[in-house]
């Protein structure tokens, strides 16, 4: 495989004149089917709405961090098909570093199908695609500044990507995948967490270096570090439409916000800010915010 590595520029926002932070990860188009209920296991419920939407985790966690004032480098693997051009549409009109995306073509362009329901609760199954096949090869020898990474990508490359890192290591544990490396989990400088994911973990997230984010939807989120709270933060108030890529909007707000040196407490409520605007539109990419907005929110723009 044969990665075009081309030089990021940060040259924008407060982060300017840091390193730009590189995104391993998934790249995904989202079929979302929006209805008045979740069906149950055999239930088929009709009367939806359809869209399609830019999505993966890997892909919204840097459409977030870009929107919100950091340079940032993509590296992720598409498939040869129509696609890929609607999944990566929105990073490239963003200024999202597309030089590490690479093309497979023996693989589809991965997929999610995403039901939602009134209340802006989902259910999401993806199709991994071509997002199984980024190896290790197709990582850089040493992964300059901030890193970010999720485990819709295969283990392996996770946990490449998270030892060749020089900087700051910030690893979502989603989805969870409980045979993730301890060494990676040791490594990490920033581990987030939703509720469920937190107790799938347990206490393999206690007695690490680095600091734990545990995010609980509209209740806010907790910075903890070895199981003692460092911080803690609760979202505004909005009406949640649908929650589809709110956890990375929250991501990559929480590891800019870091980057810039903000508190604890003040990064935490940044990024409760930016994923509570995220669930309050459709969509996974296109709802993420802008800085202006998430400033806005705070009470500070």
């Amino acid at each position: 495989m044969v990665l075009l590595r081309r030089p990021c520029s940060a040259d924008n926002g407060r982060v300017k004149r840091q390193t730009p932070i590189t995104v391993v990860g998934s790249i995904n188009l989202d079929f979302v089917a929006t209805g008045a209920v979740l069906p149950t296991p055999g239930q088929t419920v009709t009367g939806a709405a359809l869209s399609i939407h830019p999505g993966g985790k890997g892909a919204n966690q840097a459409l977030a961090a870009r929107r919100l004032g950091a340079a940032v480098c993509l590296i992720g693997r598409v498939g040869a098909d129509g696609m890929a051009d609607q999944a990566l549409a929105l990073l490239r009109a963003d200024g999202v570093e597309l030089g590490g995306v690479s093309v497979d073509g023996a693989a589809a362009t991965g997929a999610a199908l995403i039901a939602v329901d009134a209340e802006g609760e989902n259910q999401i199954m993806v199709a991994s695609g071509a997002n199984a096949a980024l190896t290790p090869d197709g990582l850089p020898e040493v992964i300059d500044g901030p890193l970010i990474c999720q485990l819709e990508s295969p283990l392996e490359t996770v946990a490449a990507a998270v030892a060749r890192a020089t900087g700051f290591v910030c690893v979502n544990l989603a989805p969870t995948h409980l045979a993730i490396d301890d060494a990676v989990l040791r490594r990490a400088d920033l581990l987030v967490v939703n509720e469920g994911e937190a107790g799938d973990f347990g206490r393999r997230l206690h007695g690490l270096p680095g600091l734990v984010a545990v995010t609980w939807g509209s209740r806010g989120a907790t910075l903890l570090r070895d199981g003692v709270r460092v911080a803690t933060a609760e979202p505004p108030e909005v009406d949640a439409l649908d929650t589809t890529g709110a956890g990375d909007a929250f991501v990559g707000a929480l590891v800019v916000a870091m980057l810039e040196g903000m508190t604890p407490a003040e990064a935490l409520r940044f990024a409760c800010a930016a994923g509570a605007l995220t669930a309050a539109k459709a969509g996974a990419q296109s709802s993420l915010p802008w800085r202006g907005e998430v400033d806005a929110a705070l009470g500070g723009g």
